[in-house]
């Protein structure tokens, strides 16, 4: 047993988090999205009964973001472009914005990215933590920064 490790933070994912360096990527993705097929080369862990904003604060009271090489070291997915969704605002957003801020963090670093591309730079993750977010467009993208 640990002490000050959040309760929803697995012993699979403090040590892929600890393997993490700078500049990996880590995606907490939804419910819905597929973690092999989009990320075959990293690993997929499961953090079942956890929202993406419940794992989001867990994840930052451990892992620094990457504020100091990075605009955006959190990306949001949203719908493309041309995909016919127009999208302003998402529960899910700002839920995980209100857990950056509460981490320390300005709600700026945390930026949008379409979905296509979202997939494109997801394809480099490190890891894939399987949430069961179920609103929609929740997935995201944190990049590890230094202490």
């Amino acid at each position: 047993m640990l002490k000050g490790i959040p309760s929803n933070i697995s012993s699979d994912l403090l040590k892929a988090l600890a393997d993490m360096g700078h500049g990996d990527l880590i995606v907490v993705a939804d419910d819905f999205y597929p973690p092999i097929t989009k990320t075959p080369n990293g690993l997929s862990i499961h953090a079942k009964g956890n929202t993406a904003a419940e794992m989001i604060e867990s994840i930052l009271k451990l892992m620094p973001l990457d504020v100091d090489y990075c605009e955006h070291p959190v990306l949001y997915m949203c719908p493309d472009e041309d995909s016919g969704i127009i999208m302003e605002q998402n529960d899910v957003w700002g839920d995980v914005i209100y857990a950056v801020e509460q981490s320390g963090h300005k709600a700026e670093c945390v930026g949008k990215i379409e979905r296509t591309k979202f997939y494109e730079k997801a394809s480099g993750a490190y890891i894939t933590l399987c949430t069961s977010e179920q609103r929609p467009y929740g997935c995201f993208i944190l990049q590890k920064g230094v202490m």
